[in-house]
């Protein structure tokens, strides 16, 4: 699942193409971390792996401070922000995590898929963005969605469709406290920072379920390498972003989303029911409309 905001500063260099293939390649990284996190539920605990992958994406952010500079102070009306932010995304990484334990994958990232959603219905109170008619129409598009997928008779596991919504409003969350930062702190920061405060956050339940048995040296080495791929997704995701303005590649998000569905058919052997897949292509249709780009009025 994508979690990286693009570096400050103007598009940089590199092809069109490059851009897109590096973007399609990173959300590849994603898909694989999620089914993979999946399959590996089946005998280690979420708290776990979630210490593991975030210990991960620590190191890419140590790295990141190198190379951006280590000196950078917050103001002190952000620093609250910033820590909600972190707090954001570890509940999305616990929540997200543990879910996958009884929920299926592709009706899973369709309910997570529903945060564009939710930005867009929270902006004007969160943001003072005007939403125009045709955006709450996609909005509503999108959870008349959600309802086709968590619908009675569906089979769904309640907790883990519990645990999907509350991941999915707190990615929300995370997304407009990223917009609120984004012209106040610098963005390797506000990455670094997140990614400690998700490390602190999953290592806290960590010791209460500790694997058992615990993994040999040659697993460990497997699961810190699937791990790794989360980060080097999100490292992908700057590239693109580096090169390609965000408004090009946002549609391109939702391919996320037919991964998921090709894999949980294939691999998991739970191909969503019809109903399911018109609520997954009604959520994959409003979160398209809605990440177009804005037409110029002229004036």
């Amino acid at each position: 699942m994508a979690t990286s905001s693009a570096p400050p500063g103007a598009i940089g260099p590199g092809s069109h193409r490059t851009g897109i293939a590096l973007f399609f390649v990173g959300l590849l990284g994603f898909g694989f971390f999620d089914a993979a996190s999946k399959q590996l539920l089946l005998t280690y605990p979420a708290p776990f792996l979630n210490v593991i992958r975030y210990a991960t994406v620590c190191l890419v952010a140590i790295g990141l401070w190198l190379k951006n500079g280590r000196h950078f102070p917050v103001p002190a009306r952000f620093r609250g922000l910033l820590l909600a932010r972190g707090v954001a995304l570890g509940t999305v990484g616990t929540c997200f995590m543990t879910a996958l334990i009884w929920m299926p994958l592709a009706e899973a990232t369709a309910i997570y898929f529903t945060s564009p959603l939710l930005v867009v219905a929270l902006s004007p109170w969160f943001l003072q963005e005007r939403v125009s008619p045709a955006k709450w129409l996609a909005v509503s598009a999108g959870f008349v969605g959600m309802l086709f997928i968590v619908r009675p008779g569906n089979e769904l596991p309640w907790l883990g469709t519990v645990l999907m919504v509350v991941s999915a409003i707190s990615f929300a969350l995370f997304q407009l406290l990223t917009r609120k930062l984004a012209a106040h702190v610098p963005n390797h920061v506000q990455y670094g920072t997140t990614a400690i405060l998700c490390l602190v956050i999953t290592a806290v339940p960590a010791p209460f379920f500790l694997p058992q048995p615990w993994p040999d040296a040659l697993t460990l080495l497997m699961i810190v390498a699937i791990s790794s791929t989360n980060a080097l997704a999100q490292v992908l995701l700057l590239a693109a972003f580096q090169r390609i303005a965000a408004s090009t590649l946002a549609p391109f998000n939702y391919f996320q989303l037919l991964i998921a569905v090709v894999i949980s058919a294939t691999w998991f052997k739970q191909a969503p029911d019809n109903l399911a897949l018109l609520g997954i292509g009604l959520i994959a249709a409003g979160g398209l409309y809605l990440a177009r780009p804005e037409r110029q009025k002229l004036t």
